[in-house]
């Protein structure tokens, strides 16, 4: 008896381990389905899906719009359509980037009211390309862009455009738009009457204005902007353009301070152009105006075509020369800018820049950047360039074949002590072997 009821308490132990064990193994297997089930994307927030999409490429934010009606409906709201960049080409002839026509018009049609910063990239030459951008801006009756970029990343494009089809899409823009406040539009057939269109519907707004390379317009034209636009803080055009009276009005007490001006000074045919003076007394009442302006200059001219320029002090900051320039004209930079702080020269000659160098440092208080491409300069004078101006060179670039070695330095020297002037190491630039 003792030993059947040993028994059917073993019986009933393990009976009752079994059950314990059958529990157990009765949720994890709850837990693990619990774990595998499938979130229900379509009820996610649309906040949260909406955060996501603005970090999604365009193409890939298409895509996910398909998933479901929720996530659709996330790709049509407004706060994604503000910003768009519009890549045009042909199709038939390149294979670069480019807005399917498709899109294009679905943004037209729900979305361009919704566009408020704007570029056209017209990523080929042809005349086609330039026609699809201004078909579009047509069609922005219902829009009120903020900014408007027109971006020929291969000349010429919108220049060969019949002006009177360009001047009308672009007219489209000016006067639906009341607030917009950046307009970059380089070469472009845009034109004085364009200009006062402008400026009669965003004159409060406009800040910003790039417009190098525009034949069309006058310096009238320009005047005009800078005489009615009152808030514009940056201003980038062609020296043509520049007069005394354009400065002038830009320093006036109504004119807020301007923060940046880029003019480039460009010549296509040598001797054919006839570059004017801006008087001294001129600068001097824009810089009194705008004291913390940055002045930027590109230079495209043949060496006999600066004559007018460097002959009394200019407050230029940013000074760049594209083509080659005389020792003479170098020489005049170190006695006229004494407020620059970048120089770039792309090519010199064979005649050594030591006297020019050194006068650079010894007027330029501000220099920092520095850039010299064809051009000869000896170890020593360089050393003692870099002496002059010290740590304050942030940005220093020197092909190594600019650098003649002398009695004092070799090439190999030069690293040393240039380093040690810079407080940091420094080597020249290497031309590449391939």
């Amino acid at each position: 008896m003792k030993r059947g009821r040993k028994t059917n308490e073993a019986n009933n132990s393990s009976s009752g381990e079994t059950t314990e064990k059958e529990s157990k193994r009765h949720k994890v297997t709850e837990k693990k389905t619990i774990v595998v089930q499938s979130p229900d994307w379509a009820n996610l927030l649309q906040d949260v899906i909406l955060q996501v999409f603005q970090y999604l490429p365009l193409l890939d934010r298409a895509h996910a719009s398909q998933v479901c009606r929720s996530w659709n409906q996330v790709f049509h709201m407004p706060d994604l359509w503000r910003c768009f960049e519009f890549e045009l080409n042909q199709p038939a002839t390149s294979n670069l980037r480019t807005t399917h026509p498709e899109l294009i018009k679905q943004i037209i049609k729900r979305h361009s009211n919704h566009l408020q910063y704007v570029s056209f990239k017209v990523v080929d030459s042809s005349k086609e390309s330039a026609e699809a951008a201004c078909d579009i801006l047509s069609q922005l009756v219902n829009c009120s862009l903020k900014t408007l970029g027109l971006i020929s990343t291969a000349r010429p494009s919108f220049m060969d455009l019949p002006k009177s089809h360009f001047i009308s899409a672009l007219t489209v823009v000016f006067v639906n738009s009341k607030s917009l406040s950046s307009l970059k539009i380089d070469d472009t057939p845009v034109d004085d009457p364009s200009l006062k269109v402008l400026v009669a519907n965003n004159s409060d707004t406009l800040k910003l204005l790039k417009m190098s390379s525009c034949p069309h317009v006058s310096p009238a034209g320009i005047l005009c902007v800078a005489d009615q636009c009152h808030g514009l803080r940056e201003l980038a055009l062609n020296y043509h353009l520049l007069s005394d009276e354009l400065l002038l009005a830009l320093s006036s007490e109504k004119h807020v301070r301007l923060e940046h001006l880029r003019i480039d000074v460009v010549s296509e045919n040598p001797g054919q152009t006839q570059f004017h003076t801006i008087q001294k007394s001129s600068w001097d009442a824009f810089i009194k105006h705008s004291p913390k302006v940055n002045l930027v200059m590109y230079f495209f001219l043949y060496e006999e075509e600066f004559d007018p320029f460097f002959r009394y002090e200019i407050p230029v900051t940013h000074l760049y020369f594209g083509r080659s320039v005389s020792k003479d004209v170098l020489g005049r930079v170190g006695m006229t800018c004494p407020r620059l702080v970048e120089l770039v020269v792309c090519a010199n000659g064979l005649r050594p820049l030591d006297e020019e160098l050194i006068c650079i440092a010894e007027r330029c208080k501000y220099l920092s950047a520095v850039g010299l491409g064809e051009c000869e300069v000896s170890c020593s004078a360089f050393v003692e360039f870099v002496k002059m101006c010290g740590g304050r060179l942030s940005q220093l670039s020197i092909m190594e074949e600019v650098l003649i070695p002398d009695q004092k330095y070799n090439l190999e020297q030069i690293h040393w002590e240039v380093s040690k002037h810079l407080g940091r190491v420094w080597f020249p630039d290497m031309m590449p072997t391939w």
